[in-house]
């Protein structure tokens, strides 16, 4: 069976363990074994991180530039290879892990860019005499720790901007997914970068996750995952003096208003809340129906999920795939279970059997909720989203608001009033009129309000407010 190494200081280096990497669509097909690093390897990497970053916060923005855009076209031409992989170890259908794997290298083709735009301010004193320069400088050491539910484009949006901004990153990946991880570290190992300057460092986050936490040489920490997990590292990391970004989770709403094109609104809470098997942070999972239009919505969007095929990710004709793992899949089913018990109709939501043993179960959209129930409060994370009907567009905005998240939120109308409305009121950081929720685009920020994000926004140029620090000059004349 091939294994895996991690990468430190420019070198391969075993872990203390390894760990399978399993097909949640067959699992009796195992892509590798992948090494488990303990706390004092990740140590190693943040040293080694320290040393390169001596010389490495002096590259020129071309070095940078040449970096980022030769991985990036190494990832494109590379597209059909690492998205069945990523199909393969994460449950992606075959297309969405090709269309995450080219996001991965637009972002990295996009940061390229900024690289060379990084710019900076020459403003007069208010004193005579004194000139005024206002730029930026890379923090250090970043350390990444990456979810499992995006492989490739997570880790890319949040390396290809470290290294941009001249910092040295150590990378943790997530412990279901290493194979995306490695495969991207590998194309970094032969992209010019120096020794340590980029490290990847697989383990348990009980071990290297707490090491970058914990440890003064990491001068900043970006995290996506779990709330409760994220809301530790906000604690530990600020507490220490470090910079900090987490990205926790949603509980997305999507309205439908009375006067919304119902193919339209279909559409958009079917890709929102069941594509890439619902295993999104920006997934709709509470959709908020008016009276008027509430029995044809529920009805079509029925009629649609009947028709959509669950199995093997990498099978064509495959709409969703399996879930990730068996405790994903278990989660799931006792949300289900809850909304059942508690008063919800449910509409599939089985786990189910296909050719090959993995983690399939069907789509389940359970109505006559209320927003007081569990499965409207809290984030299942899997193929389940709940339909909650109102009177008007009033109460529609005063339920979508009603929630400790804000990442995205979407409406489905016709208004121009209503979608304008809708985009100044509701409390989240992206917000989508006649489109699902679960969709973003790469050159423009990412990130929520409230419980869901807590420092600067991701991606486009607003990532240089967390990879950057402002250092202000004065110069007499």
């Amino acid at each position: 069976m091939d294994q895996y190494r991690n990468f430190i200081a420019g070198e391969w280096v075993e872990g203390v363990a390894t760990r399978p990497n399993v097909n949640p669509s067959d699992t009796t097909d195992i892509l590798g074994h992948y090494a488990q690093a303990d706390a004092g390897q990740a140590e190693q990497a943040i040293a080694a991180a320290r040393a390169a970053f001596k010389t490495w916060r002096r590259s020129t923005p071309q070095q940078r530039f040449d970096v980022l855009d030769a991985v990036g076209n190494e990832i494109l031409a590379r597209k059909d290879e690492i998205g069945r992989q990523l199909a393969r170890e994460e449950g992606k259908t075959l297309p969405e892990g090709i269309g995450e794997t080219v996001r991965a290298a637009m972002i990295f083709k996009f940061f390229a860019g900024e690289a060379l735009r990084v710019g900076g301010e020459l403003v007069p004193s208010v004193r005579p005499g004194v000139g005024v320069e206002v730029f930026r400088q890379p923090l250090g050491v970043v350390g990444l720790i990456a979810p499992w539910n995006f492989p490739i484009a997570i880790p890319a949006w949040k390396i290809a901007p470290a290294l941009a901004f001249g910092n040295c990153v150590v990378f943790k990946p997530a412990e279901l997914v290493p194979a995306s991880a490695w495969t991207l570290a590998e194309i970094l190992s032969r992209s010019g970068l120096p020794a340590g300057v980029f490290n990847l460092v697989m383990g348990a986050g009980s071990q290297v996750g707490h090491a970058l936490v914990q440890s003064r040489e990491v001068d900043a920490l970006s995290f996506t995952g779990s709330v409760a997990t994220g809301r530790r590292i906000v604690a530990d990391v600020a507490a220490r003096g470090g910079k900090v970004q987490a990205e926790m989770g949603g509980k997305n709403p999507l309205v439908v208003l009375d006067d919304a094109d119902l193919d339209v609104a279909v559409n958009a809470a079917v890709q929102s809340g069941f594509f890439s098997t619902g295993q999104r942070c920006t997934a709709s999972s509470r959709i908020i129906v008016t009276a008027g239009i509430h029995e044809r919505f529920v009805d079509a969007c029925i009629d649609r999920l009947r028709k959509l095929n669950v199995g093997h990710a990498l099978d064509a004709g495959t709409d969703i795939g399996p879930v990730v793992d068996a405790q994903q899949l278990a989660q799931n089913l006792r949300y289900v279970d809850i909304a059942r018990r508690e008063g919800g109709v449910v509409f599939g939501g089985e786990a189910v059997e296909r050719r090959t043993p993995g983690f399939y179960q069907l789509p389940a959209l359970i109505t006559g909720t209320t927003p007081a129930m569990t499965i409207n409060r809290e984030e299942v994370f899997g193929p389940v989203a709940s339909v909650i009907r109102v009177q008007d567009a009033d109460e529609a905005l005063a339920v979508a608001n009603d929630t400790e998240f804000g990442l995205a939120a979407g409406i489905c109308t016709t208004s121009l009033k209503q979608a304008t409305r809708f985009k100044q009121e509701a409390e989240a950081g992206m917000v989508m009129v006649n489109l699902p929720t679960a969709g973003v685009d790469y050159h423009v920020p990412f990130g929520g309000r409230k419980g869901s994000s807590y420092g600067p926004r991701e991606q486009g140029r607003y990532a240089a407010e967390f990879y950057t620090t402002v250092k202000t000059a004065y110069t007499a004349a």
